[in-house]
């Protein structure tokens, strides 16, 4: 079996908090970072950078480019894996089918978030509550 190193590839790995995103050989990884865009071969030496929101573009082993919309995350390059960590990604085949997809995603979290928001604020007003009421009940 070749490895990654022989056949002039990297392994990526995108990685989200319940999820693998990506876990395979690629050819080239281009990202954003806050200085700006860069590029990823084989060759180049290993690298760390702070991921900005935006595309993330990928040449897979067979030479088909995709494209990924992610929110901020770190990449790390190390020999031949490169690794990337993220709260959301979101892949897709084209860019169009990709927005649509990332727009669906998206909407599912904001009502999620607004959700736990509201949980969370339940919780928060009933243990001010029963708070209050331990209060009065050692003032008798």
């Amino acid at each position: 079996m070749e490895t990654t190193m022989q056949t002039g590839s990297m392994q990526l790995r995108v990685l989200a908090p319940t999820n693998i995103v990506v876990d395979e050989p690629v050819t080239k990884v281009i990202a954003e970072a806050e200085n700006g865009s860069f590029c990823l071969e084989p060759r180049h030496v290993d690298f760390v950078a702070a991921l900005v929101p935006g595309l993330f573009e990928f040449a897979s082993a067979t030479g088909e480019i995709r494209f990924m919309a992610i929110d901020e995350g770190i990449l790390v390059k190390s020999g031949q894996e490169v690794s990337v960590s993220v709260r959301h990604a979101v892949i897709g085949p084209d860019l169009g089918d990709l927005e649509q997809t990332v727009h669906e995603e998206f909407e599912t979290l904001d009502d999620r978030e607004r959700v736990a928001r509201s949980a969370i604020a339940r919780l928060e007003a009933d243990f001010v509550r029963r708070f209050l009421q331990l209060g009065e009940s050692h003032r008798v």
